[in-house]
């Protein structure tokens, strides 16, 4: 509903973090049901593909504090959003010259692409590009969840 012009300012603007309210979806079995917006599947590597490489919005060390540092700080969720001693290591490997969404609203169950290797706490969870069947995830709780405490 934005306009692209608009969506650019807003992302290079410095407080500007990303998230996706997506749920988390399989491009197969009782998924393709429904449709659903191509950012379920793309959000992330859209900023990373179009925004950082193409457009040249903002550079990919900014993109990355966006994606992981800064959503972390604002959203007081302990112990992630970056590589420090004592953090849960989520880390994503991924090919900044392919990395690249490939939903469309026209066809949105369409996995991304360029992303070679995730790691969730620890545990390897995409290897080459393959998902390893690891579920290491676990539920992240903010100041939001009633038990939190700061």
């Amino acid at each position: 509903m934005m306009s692209e012009e608009n969506v650019a300012k807003g992302i290079a603007l410095p407080w500007v973090s990303f998230a996706s309210d997506a749920q988390s979806m399989a491009s197969e079995g009782v998924f393709l049901e429904r449709s659903t917006h191509p950012r379920a599947y793309g959000n992330f590597s859209r900023v990373l593909g179009k925004y950082v490489r193409e457009d040249e919005v903002i550079t990919l060390p900014d993109a990355i504090r966006k994606l992981s540092k800064l959503p972390a700080t604002n959203l007081k969720i302990r112990d992630r959003g970056e590589l420090a001693a004592g953090y849960f290591a989520d880390i994503v490997i991924f090919n900044p010259s392919t990395v690249s969404d490939h939903a469309t609203f026209d066809a949105p169950h369409q996995y991304s692409t360029g992303m070679g290797h995730v790691i969730v706490n620890g545990e390897p969870v995409i290897h080459y590009g393959d998902h390893t069947g690891a579920l290491p995830g676990q539920v992240v709780r903010g100041p939001g969840w009633r038990g939190w405490q700061d």
